[in-house]
């Protein structure tokens, strides 16, 4: 399958319109990770995490609920999540003026529930994530809502485009960008964008061990789904990967590769002592990568990082990082 991504001038025009309801996150050069990586390398890292909700879904959402008529609108969306993307459509929801019901999976941290229904969403637990899809199908079908995919579909890719598009706008030339891999939503948008604008970039998408559901799809060049999800880094535990991010992924990420749990849990401490920023797990997998199966390759180059979420409570935080 191969399919057209938005083009940038789509992109553009989407980030201003969504200049109010979202902020450019900034560029942050990265010394600490500079020096732990040695031989002159380059690091920036967008600080998406510092995005409106805690991290990049808003972006997708938002450009998702943009996108209905009225009448669509008016009768509201659901959505599936963790967290991240539930608090993000909720977000959406509550900024244009109509109602979420979110269906999120029971281990859900709690401080995500409560975000979510800080703006005024209503909560559905489902036992998991696969779950969770029949729960959010049901109240789609019964009560009208229109369902907000967490990662599928160009609304999805035009919203996270906007980051791609940030990246290139701040960062000026480099050699390599390092994404997150959930379902394939935020990898898909950026890399359609980037490579309409710095083509030579090399592009590496960074999945966890436990949730390794985009190395399965491209192996056998078709999206694959996994049978649990096993991972500490719940924000990018798609059980599956869907056909239009996963062809926009095929066409322009050049490579994945995979972290394990102990590695970012490593990351997260690291972060933590050398920069002061408290993340989740999701968030530190572009700088776990680095400081792990990209080390010696990315030596000497100018390299951009995602970081891409923030939700977590200090509790779980603590819990989950290795400090050394």
């Amino acid at each position: 399958m191969t399919v057209t991504g938005p083009d940038i001038n789509e992109i553009r025009a989407l980030r201003e319109q969504l200049t109010e309801e979202t902020i450019t996150t900034p560029m942050l050069r990265c010394a600490a990770i500079e020096q732990a990586v040695g031989a002159g390398t380059s690091v920036h890292a967008k600080l998406e995490f510092l995005q409106r909700t805690g991290t990049f879904k808003a972006r997708g959402a938002l450009a998702t609920l943009h996108g209905l008529d009225e009448k669509q609108l008016a009768a509201g969306v659901t959505a599936v999540s963790a967290g991240n993307h539930a608090i993000a459509t909720a977000f959406a929801a509550q900024v244009l003026g109509t109602t979420a019901k979110v269906v999120m999976t029971s281990s859900a941290n709690p401080s995500r529930v409560a975000a979510c229904k800080s703006f005024g969403a209503d909560v559905v637990l489902a036992e998991d994530v696969h779950e969770a899809f029949e729960v959010a199908e049901q109240i789609q079908k019964e009560e009208g809502r229109f369902f907000v995919h967490p990662f599928e579909g160009p609304a999805v890719a035009l919203g996270t485009g906007t980051v791609g598009l940030e990246i290139c706008e701040q960062a000026g030339e480099f050699d390599t960008l390092v994404v997150p891999i959930g379902g394939g939503g935020l990898i898909g948008g950026i890399a359609n964008a980037v490579k309409q604008l710095r083509p030579k970039c090399e592009i590496i998408g960074v999945e966890p061990v436990g949730a390794d559901s985009m190395h399965r799809s491209r192996a056998s060049g078709t999206p694959q789904s996994i049978d649990k999800v096993e991972t500490i880094a719940d924000s990018l535990g798609a059980p599956f990967a869907m056909p239009y991010s996963f062809a926009l992924t095929e066409e322009n990420v050049d490579r994945l590769v995979l972290v394990d749990d102990m590695q970012l849990r490593h990351t997260m401490g690291f972060l933590f002592k050398h920069m002061k920023i408290a993340v989740e797990p999701a968030c530190v997998a572009s700088t776990a990568a680095l400081l792990g199966p990209l080390r010696k390759e990315l030596q000497g180059k100018r390299v951009v990082l995602v970081m891409c979420g923030s939700n977590i409570d200090w509790d779980t935080f603590e819990r989950q990082a290795i400090f050394q």
